[in-house]
């Protein structure tokens, strides 16, 4: 049993071990292993010219990476948390996800910017924050999202591996779950393919990330209910596979769509309006979506009420299947 912090940091490693021109950056991530401990051990094993402490400065750990991605490295940054990647934002959408297309494919930036994101720990103001449609409405990125240990290991070197810039997004109340993980085995899906995680007939729920979790416990329910739910783990967030979701909402009429994030323009608006329209004839009632209110994300204490919940996803199901 592997937990997902210890799958992402032997991940990690068999980049490291692999290819010479993978280096990780980030604030602590050397000495200390990371505020997670995700890169413990790692400068030890590799040295300090490979896993890079840097300075308390995100904008300056892009620049430099999105440099040394243009000399032929594949730099790996860690942003310590969600919302401190915001004085990076610029290089990013600017300079980093414009690159390839700018030069006409002459130039590639294969960086990878690692972000633990989402609530559920109990955080202060602005450690818990959920901005993947940022980055998802930013053409050039690949925004990605693990939800268990198994594809945190496979997900992170697929990642390191892309001649494209990745925003990994790593759901930081999961970095404890723990699952058995082969760590010799292939990937079996693709970067970019979504997984379905529990099959059902009677109602989609589509997911990614911590809600993931979530979901699997709202189809639980609702299962001694009388009631199949099949649950969608996108893991790519962009692009995002509309083929498995399609699918599934042709077989089962109806889709629930949850993440963290607030509701409005959310990642979920944009899956509520392709599947409306690639499924028009199919789905038996509106699409509905369960996410985080239009707030800046409350206090420690209020959270629990802000994150979707089994019982927030079961109400939304229970709207679908009485339409």
């Amino acid at each position: 049993m592997i937990t997902l912090a210890g799958a992402l940091n032997a991940g990690l490693r068999r980049a490291l071990e692999n290819d010479p021109k993978v280096v990780l950056m980030g604030e602590d991530i050397g000495k200390l292993g990371g505020v997670f401990r995700v890169t413990d051990t790692l400068q030890k094993d590799f040295g300090d010219k490979r896993v890079i402490d840097t300075p308390l400065a995100e904008s300056g750990i892009i620049g430099t990476a999105f440099g040394m991605a243009l000399r032929g490295f594949r730099p790996v940054c860690e942003i310590q948390f969600d919302g401190f990647v915001y004085p990076a934002f610029d290089q990013i959408v600017s300079q980093v996800a414009k690159i390839r297309y700018r030069t006409g494919g002459n130039a590639k930036a294969p960086l990878t910017i690692r972000i633990p994101f989402g609530g559920g720990i109990g955080a202060v103001e602005h450690h818990s924050e959920s901005p993947e449609a940022y980055f998802a409405h930013t053409a050039g990125l690949r925004v990605v999202a693990p939800s268990n240990p198994a594809d945190a290991y496979t997900m992170i070197q697929q990642a390191i591996a892309l001649d494209d810039p990745v925003i990994f997004f790593e759901p930081k109340r999961r970095y404890w779950d723990k699952a058995e993980v082969d760590l010799d085995a292939a990937p079996t899906l693709s970067l970019d393919s979504a997984r379905v995680v529990v099959p059902g007939t009677d109602a989609t729920i589509v997911t990614y990330g911590g809600t993931v979790t979530t979901a699997v416990a709202a189809a639980k329910i609702a299962a001694e209910e009388g009631h199949s739910l099949e649950v969608i783990d996108l893991r790519s967030i962009s692009p995002i596979d509309f083929d498995t979701i399609e699918a599934s909402v042709r077989k089962t009429g109806r889709l629930v769509i949850a993440h963290e994030s607030q509701v409005f323009l959310g990642i979920g608006a944009e899956i509520a309006a392709r599947i409306s329209e690639r499924c028009f004839y199919q789905l038996e009632a509106p699409v509905l979506r369960v996410g985080g209110f239009d707030i800046p994300y409350p206090p420690a204490k209020l959270e629990s009420h802000h994150l979707p919940s089994p019982d927030r996803i079961l109400y939304a199901v229970d709207k679908t299947l009485a339409a």
